[in-house]
């Protein structure tokens, strides 16, 4: 109780439960809601009477060492032990139950789920009683002879203080099947009387009987003994308890002794004749033949008759006068053309109306006798000699013409087909065959008419869903008409033969017809055309879809069903925007919202229209149609017959004009220092229209991308470019809208590297029933942000430089002022490295108050400014990497303030020359270290020259001393 999902529960056999001493006596327990794996183990222990606190452990399936010593015995010897049913399931057995064993018995499962979470025991209460039950029956030998009459007494008896029932029966061992005894009669808990299989017949007439007499007395009387009864004959009784679960459990059984029973059987004589009436016969005329049997004291004797022709069995008659024809017979027997019966025990009978060729031959009769009506073998058999038949054949004139009102039909369409039968001079019946042209030399029962009216249908035309319900009818006296409602497919052509067969005088004569249709399936000549009379509309105007049908057939006669796709745009998928049914019922998709309530459908003949009110730009996308029909008459519809779907309509919706104008003048911005201000000026917007703004710099390199600075949504949301997306810059460009008409970027803390042109695009958006919609936009003209040169130019060495370093090594790159700056004016340094957008990339900045800054937060381990000396900004870079290489630069500007407590003038500037970093792969040879200095790979590709122009000045030399 309580348990949910998922919890542990483990239960038991509900108790208390009373089990008698010495017996075998089973416990189930069973587990479920658990976790872990499918093979679930089990505990038992016992709460002992007289230490009901103390738990002590019986067995386990996991645990060999488990038992208490007082068990341990027990289940080594399996006197006691767990039976697996399943996974989680178990069966407790104690094979002999004792006193010692009543108790409440406990089943336990171990944890194997993550948490403790359920009930993991439950617990039986089993108590022992002492065994009363008692039966007995005196051992008796008797020798009776077939025929005579036996009766046998038990006794049985019990004094259990529960409420308990009994039941007793009877049992026969016969030979050596002594762990096989066959049941004679049993008296149940229940009080019902229960046969054998071999004594149930014998029961039913009163042969066999169980008596009760007084409280304790049963007695089995058996009238007519037979050779069967053979045997040893013993009483079992046995006492039954209702468990609290209602199931009844039988906890003691017990034998008598066993009396044994010996019949001897007695001869009997049987003679059997066989006759006709008239062996001599013509097709339709009547056979009858007689049977007589000659025995003894035949009406007490029980005789089973089978009729033969040519040695195969006809029919047979049992004693009880039973008729069973066999399998060729018995259509023949239901239309009243053969009779069997027995006039009395000893005459039989066999009649066959309207005899045909298959019916001569030579007839025979087989008697045999049984003991009892229900034996199934016989004590003797006698045979006939034959009594041969014959049977001359008689002519026919039947003729018949087969025919179709509907030769060639569209799948779904009826199909009437015509037998004409002439000439019959006895009844007809018909059966209509489908010769299907994919399946050669085939042929499909469509539906059949005997001579007495009654229609039966092919298995393949017996539901009325498929083809509808089909009708064969006779219009007159020999023209037999056939009709399937709806046909299938291409499948139902080709030909449909038609067999009549005459019934005359017992003999049959057959004539077959055929006649060829064409069925065409409904996806010929199905198109579907979709048009629109504009492929361009406004915002909020209405448009039509028009999606016209053609067919081979009339489309009108057919139900169809029209299904409405949309796709937004090429990559997007089609969706299902809203379907029709023929029956009137319509399916809306969720492809657009809103969209039942702005779509109007409807039919006219062959065409379906779609119109929707008020264009939305999420109507905006291509349009098709798909039209399904299906076979008329079948309902329900099931699957569709066939299906088209039409070409693709493109609908552009048109948004509504945009005003923005924004101002195109160029202008520019000159500042010496500190923060700048570019303007984006609307010269005329909507009042209930947002705008975006996204700025633009132009770097001052000809030739290069304009750059995204940063963007500002209609909703107020700011996204920069890659450009300015660390936080330093983050912190020193700000997107703001001043006015109604007027945004601004704010530039804060302004150096060179922030020159360039400036400009902005206005995007005006516009909400429109279910969104945000772009209108237009509109480009501002460039502002030029300058700066005004200091008058004081700083002197600082402006070499180029050329520097290689293996990867992983520190390099220095030189930054040093020439010369001493003015008195009381401070220096600030910032490093650059050239990049290839136009907009060079800040590394380092020291301002003139000292602090350092990193723009480039992952490189601010790696760079350092060791300032040897006063001037010296020379830049340290350590564990130089591949990404490392480039130009770099360094611009120093000189700072005085004007006053105490006044702001810092910028009063000169200068900029370095570039310095030439080249990475070079720890694993490089020599060869490659010189290929990547240019000044040492030139000295050593001029050093042969030298050396010849050397070589030249010497030897001219030794020659004019030699002319001296």
């Amino acid at each position: 109780t309580g348990l949910t999902t998922g919890q542990r529960a483990v239960t038991v056999q509900k108790g208390p439960l009373y089990r008698v001493r010495g017996s075998h006596v089973t416990l189930w327990c069973k587990v479920s809601g658990y976790q872990g794996p499918a093979e679930q183990n089990f505990q038992w222990s016992i709460y002992l009477p007289s230490a009901p606190e103390r738990e002590v452990q019986i067995v386990s399936t996991v645990d060999p060492s488990f038992p208490y010593a007082i068990y341990t015995q027990r289940v080594r010897s399996r006197g006691i032990f767990v039976e697996r049913l399943q996974g989680d399931a178990v069966l407790l057995h104690i094979t002999e139950l004792q006193d010692r064993d009543a108790g409440e018995y406990e089943c336990h499962t171990p944890n194997t789920d993550e948490r403790y979470f359920g009930s993991y025991n439950a617990k039986v209460n089993l108590s022992v009683i002492a065994d009363t039950l008692s039966a007995s029956m005196a051992p008796q030998a008797l020798a009776l002879t077939e025929g005579d009459a036996v009766e046998l007494t038990c006794e049985v008896s019990k004094s259990t203080a529960q409420h308990t029932h009994l039941s007793v029966g009877w049992y026969l061992l016969q030979g050596a099947g002594e762990h096989h005894a066959e049941e004679v009669l049993t008296l149940s808990k229940d009080f019902i009387l229960k046969p054998g299989p071999s004594y149930e017949q014998r029961f039913l007439e009163g042969g066999v009987r169980l008596n009760k007499v007084g409280n304790t007395t049963y007695k089995l009387f058996i009238g007519g003994v037979q050779p069967s009864d053979q045997g040893q004959l013993y009483c079992e009784a046995a006492e039954w308890i209702e468990d609290p679960d209602e199931t009844w459990e039988d906890i003691s059984r017990k034998q008598t002794q066993r009396t044994s029973l010996a019949v001897l059987s007695q001869g009997r004589d049987l003679s059997v004749d066989i006759a006709a009436a008239e062996s001599s016969l013509s097709e339709g005329d009547t056979l009858q033949l007689k049977c007589v049997v000659g025995a003894p004291k035949s009406s007490s004797r029980h005789f089973k008759v089978i009729w033969l022709l040519d040695s195969m069995e006809l029919a047979s008659v049992d004693p009880h006068g039973v008729l069973i024809w066999e399998e060729g017979y018995k259509e023949r027997a239901k239309l009243g053309q053969l009779q069997a019966f027995k006039t009395s025990n000893t005459i039989y009978v066999l009649t066959i109306y309207e005899v045909g060729l298959k019916d001569k031959g030579t007839y025979q009769c087989s008697v045999s006798e049984m003991r009892t009506p229900g034996d199934l073998h016989s004590i003797q058999t006698n045979v006939s000699s034959g009594t041969q038949v014959s049977v001359k054949p008689v002519e026919s004139r039947m003729r018949l013409s087969v025919s179709t009102s509907t030769p060639r039909v569209t799948a779904g369409h009826p199909l009437t087909l015509h037998c004409e039968v002439q000439g019959a001079t006895g009844p007809v019946s018909l059966r209509w065959w489908h010769l299907p042209p994919q399946h050669p030399g085939h042929k499909v029962l469509v539906a059949t008419m005997e001579r007495d009216g009654t229609l039966s249908l092919g298995s393949a035309y017996q539901d009325g869903r498929t083809r509808g319900n089909l009708r064969l009818q006779k219009e007159s006296s020999g023209t037999f008409t056939l009709v399937i409602p709806s046909t299938l497919d291409e499948d139902d052509g080709g030909q449909y033969r038609c067999e009549a067969t005459q019934w005359s005088r017992g003999r049959s004569w057959t004539e077959k017809g055929e006649v060829a249709v064409t069925v065409s399936s409904m996806g010929l000549g199905l198109h579907a055309t979709l048009r629109s009379r504009a492929a361009t509309v406004r915002y909020g105007q209405s448009f039509e879809l028009v999606c016209q049908v053609n067919a081979s057939y009339t489309l009108e006669e057919v139900p169809a069903s029209v299904r409405w796709l949309f796709q937004p745009s090429p990559t997007a998928p089609s969706r299902e925007l809203v379907r029709a049914f023929p029956g009137g019922t319509v399916l809306w998709g969720t492809a657009q919202p809103r969209f039942q309530g702005k779509a109007q459908l409807a039919k006219a003949d062959t065409s379906f229209r779609l119109h929707i009110h008020g264009a939305l730009p999420a109507n905006e996308g291509t349009y098709q149609c798909e039209v399904e029909v299906w076979r008329r008459s079948i309902l329900p519809l099931g699957q569709p017959a066939a299906s088209t779907r039409s070409n693709v309509v493109g609908i552009k919706v048109v948004l509504p004009e945009s005003k923005l104008q924004v101002a195109a003048k160029d202008s520019s911005v000159e500042i010496a220092s500190g923060n700048a201000a570019i303007e984006c000026r609307m010269v005329f917007a909507q009042n209930n229209s947002q705008f975006a703004v996204t700025w633009y710099l132009l770097p001052p390199l000809a030739d290069t991308a304009p750059l995204q600075v940063v963007r500002a949504s209609y909703s107020s949301i700011l996204e920069y470019g890659s450009e300015f997306s660390s936080p330093a810059q983050k912190s020193r460009f700000l997107s703001q809208r001043v006015s109604s008409n007027v945004f601004q970027l704010q530039i804060l803390s302004a150096d060179l590297r922030d020159q360039g042109r400036y400009y902005c695009v206005v995007e005006e958006w516009l909400w429109l029933v279910d969104g945000w919609y772009k209108l237009g936009e509109g480009t501002s003209g460039r502002t030029t942000l300058k700066f005004k040169l200091p008058e004081r130019e700083l002197q600082m060495e402006r070499t180029n430089h050329s520097i290689s370093a293996m990867e992983g090594e520190e390099v220095t790159l030189p930054c040093r002022l020439q010369g001493a700056h003015l008195p009381g004016t401070r220096l600030s340094a910032t490093w650059f490295q050239v990049k290839s957008g136009g907009r060079d990339g800040a590394l380092l900045s020291l301002h003139y108050d000292g602090a350092v800054e990193y723009p480039e937060e992952r490189l601010a381990g790696r760079l350092f400014l060791r300032r040897p000396s006063a001037g010296d900004f020379s830049l340290t870079l350590s564990s130089v990497e591949r990404g490392d290489a480039g130009a770099y630069y360094c611009q120093l500007q000189e700072w005085q303030q004007q006053g105490e407590g006044k702001d810092w003038d910028l009063r000169g500037s200068a900029r370095s020359g570039y310095t030439q970093l080249t990475a070079t792969p720890p694993e490089s040879t020599v060869s490659s270290r010189i290929c990547s200095s240019p000044s040492l790979l030139n000295f050593i590709l001029f050093l042969p020259l030298v050396l010849i122009l050397l070589l030249a000045l010497a030897v001219f030399c030794w020659y004019c001393k030699f002319r001296k």
